[in-house]
Parts: C-alpha cells; structure tokens; sequence
C-alpha cells in the first residue's frame, strides 16, 4: 500500500484500489475509514490535469447511510433545515445535517433511491449514529445502515464525452444535481450530474463492490484519446471553485449560515427541524461570522492547521485552507472572518508558522 503506516480493518481499501494503486497513487488520507488518493504525479500537475482533461476519481470513501422505512423521509427532514420537498428518484439535493444547536454535522448529497429509501453521501462525521439515536428517541419507523455503494466520479472538460461512451448520450442530458438509472453490461447505474469540482461531471453511485473494477477499466479505455488518467479531489481547484470542505472549512462549530448556505436554510423548516430555532434566531439576528474567499500575498508555508487572522492586533477569525494556485497567481484561501471585517476588500492580516502575512478580502470565489 503506497502512503499507508498502519493498514488494518480499520482502514478499508475499496472496490477501486487496484485500479488507483496501478494508477501510481503517491498519497492518501483517511476518510469514513476508507482510503481516499489524494495525489498522483503532483497536486500542481493534478490539477493542470483535471482543467484541461478528464479523471476518474475514486471517492468510495463518501459512504453512504441508507435510510428505509415509513418514516425514512420524515427523519431526513427532520435532520435538515433544507426543504426536501422536491427531492425525487430524477433530483439529488445538497443537505446540511444540524445538530439541536444549529451546528453542521454534516453536508452530504441526499438521494431518493426508492418510494422509501434515501441515501446520504456523507463527509466524515458520525451521521449513522446520530441518525439511530433519533430514530430511537423518537420511536420512527425506520432502517438505518452503510449499503454496499461506492461513488465514483468522472470530472473534468471532458466528462460529457467520456460518460457518454459508456451510459450512452443520454446521460448528458441531466442537468445540475440531477440524477437518473443508465443501463451499461446488463446493470442500471444510478448516476448524478454532480462531483467535488467546479470543471463538471458525474458521480456513479456502484452498487456491489464486484462492480467497482469493471467499470474502471471500462472508463480507462475508453478515455485513452481524451487522455483519461486516474485522478482525485483537488486542493486548489476546489478552493478556487468555492467547494467547502466539511472538518476542515465547516465543523460541528459552524452553522450554514456562517458557512455562507442560506441558500439552503428553508424558512418553513425552522420550526420542525433539529436546530431550527437556533437558525431562526441567527437568521433574524444576522450572523456574526461568515465564511469568505481571501487572497493571501507572499510565498507561504504548506498549509496543515488554521492560521489566526488579525486586524491589527484584534483577531477576528481564522483561515481554513489555502493553497497556491497556478492560475491565478495568488493563494487562494477559505476564512471565517467576523461580521465587521467580511466586506470585500477588506485588508487584514494572517499569522502563519513563517511569519506574518497580507489578507484581502474578496467579492466572490475565483472559479
């Protein structure tokens, strides 16, 4: 195992490990208890990669909590300060999961997979339990359980093209985190116009672990002549892209709100869901930090821990990932920034382990 001190039962490979370890993966982290790559040549030269081309990247480390039952929908809604009602079998939403303090425990993909049973396709976080113990708490009737299913994700320029090959020209007709069931080697596959990139793609949801290796070596070969290499999650272009990250960017600390997801804080929930009047109450308030893009200036040290942001000597909150992009020649950065320091272009200040170094504040992520 490349990039592995201590493989156990407690570190799970996944249906696409062979593939990823003959691919020359350089590094991984651990997520859900399963690998997750995350370089393969360089990050600069993934990333040079998946904005000009197209990668097949195993993500199985978002796994799945299955919800099925009479009440399954209702514990989903209950969970969520998002309005579900237009989630169906052709719609994927994205879902913040709070706990009764308005705290994210989660931002997973949710999927109606049937007339009873949904999927979250979660970050790292205990969702599983949190969701047995309100079901117990509240007597619902509902089964809870990880489903054999393991998401793999076609991103890139060139995704439309190489999804096509196999699930058929169809499947370029979904539209933004829509999803639907392609037929490919006698199997319906659920696939999503989704993916943790701002290039475009899909996720395939693979039901069966047996399943895993064939379709990545389909995937493969059939991308040669759209130079079609293994790939993963990128650090700079999701940054650039405004793509959070829950545990790094967003914790159990942070509401949506202050992660910058109104968007997804429906009014008509607040009342009913875990949380909600904690949400009610900051959206009537405003909140009083917010999540923002930020440039920092100089030649900064590798990012591993959050860096302290000052307004002269007053702190007024933290920075939460960085990176240097090739792009745009800057460092790209997430903060949390206090409601009285949040304005573009605000200029502050960061403490990193190599000394002090300028901030500004934008308008908007770079894209």
């Amino acid at each position: 195992m490349k990039g592995i001190v201590d493989y156990s039962r407690r570190v799970r490979t996944t249906p696409f490990t062979p593939g990823v370890e003959s691919a020359g993966v350089k590094n991984y982290l651990v997520y859900n208890h399963m690998l997750l790559p995350t370089m393969f040549e360089s990050v600069e030269a993934d990333y040079r990669h998946l904005k000009q081309h197209v990668q097949i990247w195993d993500v199985a480390g978002e796994r799945q909590v299955a919800l099925k039952g009479p009440d399954a929908r209702r514990q989903l809604q209950l969970v969520t300060p998002r309005d579900c009602a237009r989630l169906d079998p052709t719609r994927c939403l994205y879902t913040p999961i709070c706990d009764q303090h308005g705290g994210m425990m989660n931002d997973p993909i949710a999927l109606q997979v049937d007339e009873d049973e949904y999927w979250l396709s979660i970050a790292p976080s205990p969702v599983e339990a949190w969701l047995y113990g309100i079901a117990a708490a509240t007597g619902m009737d509902v089964e809870i359980w990880e489903p054999d299913v393991s998401p793999l994700a076609i991103q890139g320029p060139k995704a439309d093209q190489l999804a096509a090959r196999i699930f058929g020209d169809a499947v370029n007709d979904l539209g933004f985190f829509r999803c639907g069931r392609f037929e490919w080697k006698g199997i319906n596959w659920l696939v999503a116009r989704s993916g943790w990139s701002g290039q475009g793609g899909f996720e395939v949801y693979v039901e069966g672990a047996e399943n895993g290796m064939p379709l990545w070596d389909a995937l493969m070969a059939a991308g040669k002549d759209l130079n079609v290499r293994a790939g993963c999650p990128n650090a700079i272009e999701r940054i650039e892209s405004g793509l959070l990250s829950y545990g790094g960017d967003i914790t159990r600390n942070d509401t949506p709100l202050q992660a910058g997801l109104g968007r997804y804080v429906s009014d008509n929930q607040l009342d009913t869901c875990w949380g909600g009047r904690r949400l009610k109450e900051e959206r009537e308030a405003g909140s009083t930090r917010m999540l923002r893009p930020v440039e920092i200036d100089g030649v900064l040290p590798a990012f591993s821990e959050s860096w302290p942001l000052f307004a002269g000597e007053t702190r007024v909150g933290d920075v939460r990932a960085c990176q240097y992009s090739p792009d745009f020649a800057t460092n790209v950065a997430i903060a949390m920034v206090d409601r009285d320091y949040w304005d573009a272009g605000t200029e502050l200040e960061t403490q990193t382990v190599t000394g002090r170094a300028a901030v500004k504040v934008r308008d908007a992520f770079w894209k």
